[in-house]
């Protein structure tokens, strides 16, 4: 009957839906101070920055790209209490480029430890995402790699740290949501 195209890209289209929004289980360290990668992506950014906007200081940044191949759950880098989530509208550039932090739709949360250690993430659309989704509310008190949100469709996560954070990732480095250790607080 002259369906079988159509049969043939539904089936890829429902088997490519299914692997995207994956849920892989995850064995998150039991390690103390530790910073665990809050996505499944390529690293693209370490560094110091000045963080104007919710931080207001000095940060280490840690900038993850997530391609459609990538697991997209969001997981909390550490265990605390959400302070403050904020959403911004924007636009969908490509999410690997720098400006994307700026410029794209984006979804910020912060993220305090029992000892006072506040952490910036950054959830930021891109060119095929469009949906930025955060379960997470201020008040809510999250365990280090629970869920808290997703983006669909490729995308990319700004993790803003304390400068006295050291770095174990390196640009170009693939990691792993609630396992891959990104830094150690000293």
């Amino acid at each position: 009957m002259g369906w079988k195209v159509l049969t043939v890209l539904g089936i890829l289209f429902t088997v490519f839906i299914a692997f995207f929004f994956r849920n892989p289980k995850r064995k998150i360290p039991v390690l103390q101070n530790v910073i665990l990668s809050p996505a499944d992506g390529t690293i693209v950014n370490v560094g110091e920055c000045e963080e104007d906007r919710f931080l207001k200081g000095k940060a280490l940044k840690v900038s993850i790209f997530m391609s459609l191949f990538d697991v997209h759950i969001n997981r909390a880098p550490a265990s605390g209490k959400v302070l403050q989530r904020s959403y911004h509208p924007g636009k969908f550039l490509v999410a690997n480029v720098e400006k994307s932090s700026l410029l794209n739709e984006q979804n910020a949360v912060i993220l305090e430890t029992e000892d006072r250690f506040k952490i910036l993430l950054v959830q930021i659309a891109g060119f095929v995402a469009r949906r930025i989704v955060c379960y997470a509310k201020a008040g809510d008190i999250l365990e280090k790699g629970q869920i808290f949100g997703l983006i669909r469709f490729g995308s990319r996560i700004d993790l803003y740290l304390p400068i006295n954070v050291k770095p174990m990732v390196r640009v170009g480095q693939h990691v792993k949501g609630g396992e891959s250790i990104i830094g150690y607080r000293i």
